[in-house]
């Protein structure tokens, strides 16, 4: 069992940045892939970023690429979203997921435990 709880979201003007962390207990962090997705209202959840258990090799979604990245600390536990140039399209809950799998997948449905997301809003 793993528990994640996410943090570091909030209300920020449109071009602003904000750092998202996502706290790890239970079992091994390490032996999982890491993803952070987001969903906004009437939206599917859709990855935002995925990262292996290692760190090593991280995954973006196309359209946030150069804005958005993903590191995680082993020895702490945790994963974090460095978000840049927010702008209002980015509105959303962003939540992380851990997966068994080596390499963190697109596909939500592959993930085994998930956050219980946190709110970001951008204003214009």
């Amino acid at each position: 069992q793993v528990q994640l709880i996410e943090s570091g979201g909030g209300l920020v003007q449109a071009g602003g940045s904000l750092r998202l962390s996502c706290a790890a207990s239970g079992r091994a962090f390490s032996s999982y892939a890491m993803g952070w997705f987001r969903q906004a209202p009437g939206k599917d959840r859709k990855i935002v970023a995925g990262i292996s258990r290692g760190g090593g090799s991280t995954y973006y979604a196309d359209s946030l690429k150069g804005r958005f990245t993903i590191s995680r600390d082993n020895a702490k536990n945790t994963v974090y979203l460095q978000m840049n140039s927010l702008s209002p399209e980015d509105t959303a809950v962003y939540y992380c997921a851990a997966s068994l799998a080596a390499m963190a997948p697109v596909n939500p449905g592959q993930y085994n435990y998930w956050g219980q997301g946190t709110q970001v809003t951008v204003s214009s």
